[in-house]
């Protein structure tokens, strides 16, 4: 690996390491890398076009729609449908997942995309970082049959590529096929991604905690203790808080340099709030492989089996030694 390799480039010399090597893969992450490339320059240019703010609409979760969130969903879905690559999708922004017949009619196609479009869209207004994350499993369901639920109602081990883009001071996209995680920057004057950041891991040591305080009295008192311990002045242990609001910049940050993102369930939430599909697992599985470690505060993440395609779950991920910590204080109740 060099660092003016390209993403193209990268993707054709590690083919053979992609599971179920076809090529099906490597033109379903173009695609992907081209939806990002269109919305990263809607995102760049937001408040000059008019797409700053709310909709007017709700989604299926019962969350306003920001304008940008609808734009994300449409170029996704559209770099996805056009190339014919996958036989279905799940998006945060619909309702029931999207079966997509290809033009010979016979579903070919052997994988499944779900995503989150547009993550922390609320943030577009004041012009902090927001993301894309996205998953791909390869379906259960015979090929050459129409798309079935079961087909995205995996468990996150299943996973055969997750990733995200994270659209900030330089916009980058960040995926793994279970062979590592490696992190690609756009130069936005050639419209290329370039390896950046190859092989990231772990520090070997956190010190940021990243959670909502302002919710801390609705959390349970296991998490309650963990912050507080985190809050603790002791010598050669100064945890800092850092909370952007934004899942993709938490995890992105505290996967470069050490600490754990907390998400857990609330008075409000009581079965945690970010979804399992889209969010929670394809964020599991690049932690895991820089070396980190993702649970719901008692199970591995990955090892969950889910039951609807919009399931929520609390989420806690990073440094291991910090989120092990975490899961002690939580095993008192």
């Amino acid at each position: 690996m060099h660092k003016n390799q390209t993403l193209g480039e990268f993707i054709i010399e590690n083919q053979s390491s992609f599971p179920y090597s076809s090529g099906e893969l490597s033109s379903l992450l173009n695609a992907l890398r081209l939806a990002a490339k269109v919305v990263n320059h809607e995102v760049n240019k937001a408040g000059l076009v008019d797409l700053f703010g709310n909709s007017g609409d709700i989604n299926i979760q019962g969350e306003s729609q920001q304008k940008l969130d609808i734009f994300a969903n449409e170029i996704f879905i559209q770099a996805l449908v056009n190339r014919e690559i996958v036989c279905g999708i799940v998006s945060e922004e619909n309702d029931e997942f999207i079966a997509i017949n290809g033009s010979d009619k016979r579903h070919s196609s052997k994988y499944v995309v779900l995503m989150d479009p547009l993550d922390g869209s609320s943030n577009i207004d004041v012009n902090v970082s927001v993301g894309t994350i996205f998953s791909i499993y390869r379906r259960i369901s015979p090929v050459g049959t129409p798309v079935t639920q079961e087909d995205f109602l995996q468990a996150g081990n299943n996973q055969v590529a997750a990733g995200y883009v994270i659209y900030g001071t330089s916009t980058m996209l960040v995926f793994t096929t279970g062979d590592g995680v490696n992190g690609f920057t756009l130069n936005p004057a050639l419209g290329t991604f370039y390896l950046s950041h190859a092989n990231i891991k772990f520090p070997e040591e956190g010190n940021i905690y990243s959670v909502n305080e302002g919710n801390y009295s609705n959390f349970p008192q296991g998490v309650k203790d963990y912050i507080k311990y985190c809050q603790k002045i002791e010598e050669n242990r100064p945890y800092a808080s850092r909370y952007i609001g934004s899942m993709v910049s938490d995890v992105h940050r505290n996967m470069i340099k050490g600490g754990i993102y907390m998400y857990p369930s609330s008075f409000p939430y009581p079965e945690g709030k970010l979804r399992l599909l889209y969010e929670c697992n394809p964020i599991a599985f690049i932690v895991e492989q820089a070396g980190g470690k993702a649970t719901d505060g008692k199970q591995r993440i990955l090892d969950l089996k889910p039951n609807d395609i919009h399931q929520r779950r609390p989420f806690f991920c990073g440094n291991t030694e910090m989120v092990n910590k975490l899961e002690n204080f939580i095993a008192k109740y």
